[in-house]
């Protein structure tokens, strides 16, 4: 028999995540778009050319500058092949890049000065960006044309990401290629920045100008960031084949981002498609990824930066957009130590993506995750989960490799801190998953776990069904999962306070549920034909079969 505690803690995990259901019916966040004067001009007029050849940079900015003293308007990028180096963007400018026109960045590192900016959540010497903007207002990208940043010639590739050919190709294009054979780098200083310390462009006292320039290959650039700006818009247009991250909003409010498509070569590394890090107010819509790293990625800075700077990224929504290859569809991490919080994000296709919904944190970021609603997700083909939590990365795998023998993963208490992640207070519902490695699976950490998260009305077609480690106050209310392997359905690993609400499965599955670890306690199932599997429950590891109510 269950307690009234324990009844009335469940009790209370149900009425939350009925009430979570209402959020949707709140009014959303409000989303200022820019707006401009009609006066427009060519870059024709200053000079620009548009033959792939010659470098239109100074041309384009002083057409973005002349305009700006004037109060602004449309800088016209027509038809052609516009070859240039850095712009920057001013208040109360809208660079329209115009159907058939291409804006390529030019090769020549040379053009690209380094500058100050921020990478992976940390102050970092980098490349100046292609187009980037500062402190800014009013200020907008939009057309039907293509923004090329010339990435390849910045990246390193592995050798077993392209065909023979194409491998032949890049090695007889200049750069370097590793001892193994296997890593092409753009160039010796490249090679060997990678090889050294993390983070080497992070800025140090003990780092001066002549260290940075040494390894000034390796500081790839994002091809458009924007810090500390406001009112901003993206509409219409192609960003593609950037070196680092494509479009990195940085401690900036209302940005609309509509009708994009975001693409990089699938093995682009870094290649991520939008990554809006400690913003406010923002709109993501009608658009497509299909990039070399994750794909609609929310980040807050990275560690005791992210936390000192404490701007969470907050109030976005997301809705109808499609993504193809990526590492993740939707994620939240893993430099999210300033806090994401206020997220709604719906009617959203992820097909060949490798995770789907995908959340990430670890020891030592810090920063709570909170207040994140996702509903309509459509997915296939999916070559790992469907829906991950993830909270430490370093945990022992429990699933046995061939002679192994099966263990509880081997995480210890830690102690509570600023530099402790919180993931709480989600609400995921009608998921459809056609194809996945893993269903759902939600791993926190012994001292704080995933928690209060409701995952309903869902189908999933998947190899192996649902994974519940280190996780409290979870309900799955109407999940159908269907996977190949059911030995278990579900597994669950030192977690509590969980209720199974209607669960669907196969019949003759191998195991519904297998329960591990003397800290899984309080476990509900309702509503769910348990007997057309060939076993109900196995227990091990100290768990007490007495707190799995079937």
């Amino acid at each position: 028999m269950l307690s009234f505690k324990k009844i009335s803690s469940l009790a209370v995990l149900l009425l939350a995540a009925f009430a979570s259901t209402a959020q949707w019916n709140k009014k959303l966040p409000v989303v200022i778009s820019p707006k401009f004067k009609k006066d427009t001009v060519s870059i024709v007029k200053f000079g620009a050319v548009p033959d792939g050849n010659k470098l239109n940079t100074k041309a384009i900015n002083n057409a973005i500058e002349t305009l700006a003293k004037k109060g602004g308007g449309v800088v016209l990028v027509p038809a052609g092949l516009w070859l240039t180096g850095p712009i920057v963007l001013k208040s109360n400018i809208n660079l329209h890049v115009a159907a058939s026109a291409t804006l390529l960045f030019t090769a020549d590192k040379s053009q690209y000065p380094l500058v100050k900016a921020n990478w992976e959540g940390l102050a970092q010497m980098r490349n100046q960006s292609p187009i980037s903007a500062t402190d800014a207002s009013n200020i907008a990208i939009t057309g039907k044309g293509i923004i090329d940043g010339n990435g390849d010639v910045w990246r390193s590739v592995k050798s077993d990401k392209l065909t023979a050919t194409q491998w032949k190709n890049l090695v007889a294009s200049g750069g370097v290629v590793s001892e193994d054979k296997k890593t092409w780098y753009p160039s010796e200083a490249f090679m060997k920045a990678s090889k050294g310390p993390a983070n080497p462009g992070q800025i140090t006292p003990e780092r001066d100008a002549a260290y940075y320039e040494s390894i000034k290959d390796f500081l790839r650039p994002n091809l458009f960031l924007v810090t500390n700006c406001k009112y901003i818009l993206l509409e219409g247009v192609t960003f593609q084949n950037s070196a680092a991250w494509c479009l990195h909003p940085l401690m900036s409010e209302h940005l609309t981002v509509r009708n994009v498509f975001v693409k990089n070569p699938w093995y682009a590394q870094n290649g991520d498609g939008i990554d809006v890090e400690s913003c406010s107010n923002v709109l993501i819509e009608n658009s497509t990824f299909d990039v070399g790293d994750d794909a609609l990625c929310m980040k807050s800075g990275r560690d005791a930066d992210g936390r000192k700077r404490g701007m969470p990224t907050q109030n976005v929504i997301i809705r109808n957009c499609t993504v193809y290859a990526s590492h993740g569809g939707f994620v939240i991490g893993s430099e999210m130590s300033g806090g994401a919080r206020n997220m709604y994000i719906s009617n959203c296709t992820f097909i060949g993506t490798d995770i789907g919904l995908r959340f990430k944190t670890t020891r030592g970021r810090g920063g709570v995750v909170e207040n994140i609603f996702i509903k309509d997700i459509y997915m296939k083909d999916i070559p790992a989960e469907a829906i991950l939590f993830d909270m430490y990365y370093m945990a022992k795998d429990p699933v046995a490799l061939a002679g192994e023998k099966r263990e509880l993963p081997k995480v210890e208490f830690k102690p509570v801190d600023e530099t402790t992640p919180v993931f709480k207070n989600f609400h995921i519902s009608n998921v459809y998953c056609n194809g996945a490695a893993k269903g759902i699976f939600l791993r926190g950490v012994p001292e704080m776990h995933v928690k209060d998260i409701v995952l309903e009305n869902m189908v999933l077609q998947a190899d192996k069904g649902i994974d519940v480690q280190e996780a409290s106050n979870i309900t799955f209310r109407n999940i159908t999962i269907i996977p190949t392997n059911t030995n278990p359905v579900v597994d669950v690993i030192n977690s509590d306070n969980l209720v199974f609400d209607n669960l669907k499965y196969k019949d003759g599955s191998e195991v519904l549920f297998r329960a591990g670890g003397e800290r899984t306690k309080n476990i509900l199932v309702k509503n769910t034909d348990a007997s057309k599997a060939k076993e109900k429950l196995v227990v091990e590891f100290g768990t007490d079969a007495k707190e799995i109510k079937l």
